[in-house]
């Protein structure tokens, strides 16, 4: 994935709103926190670019483990359980369910180290070849570029349905 793991993160948030029309967050912070868990695992970028210097696949640091993110969630969902009134559990639920899925998105085209820290093999549904200069046009002109059209496309659709239901951001969460 390169444009689509932010707008995956909305439409699995605002899916999530559907189901936790009780959480004791606010509906705008649920959102924010599923598109920022949507994104999180590429804030290793940095590390890549400036400490690394693009010496090591990004997808080998802990940010792109499977575990991480599976981790984050049992706390999240242990969290929301033992304390269900406070929103730390909830927003956390969102983030973490907004991690894994970058995490799956990413196997679609990229290398995943599903099995990290434990075994050191990558895994991946799709290879693009390589082929054309600079390498995100490889990716660009392969057919997976239309499944990020179409998580685009989904999350433009979620965008417009909840604004027709939901006059502010920050209100109670009401209709799909």
């Amino acid at each position: 994935m390169l444009t689509a793991h932010l707008p995956s993160g909305y439409v699995l948030s605002s899916y999530l709103l559907d189901r936790l029309r009780r959480a004791p967050a606010k509906a705008s912070w649920l959102l924010a926190a599923g598109v920022l868990g949507g994104i999180a695992p590429d804030f290793d970028m940095l590390y890549f670019h400036f400490v690394d210097m693009g010496m090591k696949h990004h997808h080998r640091y802990p940010s792109h483990w499977p575990l991480l993110w599976l981790c984050l969630l049992a706390v999240a969902l242990l969290w929301t359980r033992w304390r269900r009134r406070a929103p730390g559990g909830w927003l956390l639920l969102a983030f973490s369910l907004g991690g894994m899925l970058h995490v799956l998105l990413d196997t679609l085209a990229g290398d995943i180290w599903w099995l990290a820290p434990f075994v050191d093999q990558r895994y991946s549904l799709v290879t693009v070849t390589a082929r054309y200069k600079p390498w995100w046009l490889n990716f660009v002109i392969h057919w997976v570029f239309l499944v990020e059209l179409a998580i685009w496309g989904w999350a433009l659709w979620r965008w417009r349905i909840r604004q027709r239901w939901m006059p502010s951001a920050s209100g109670p969460i009401a209709g799909p």
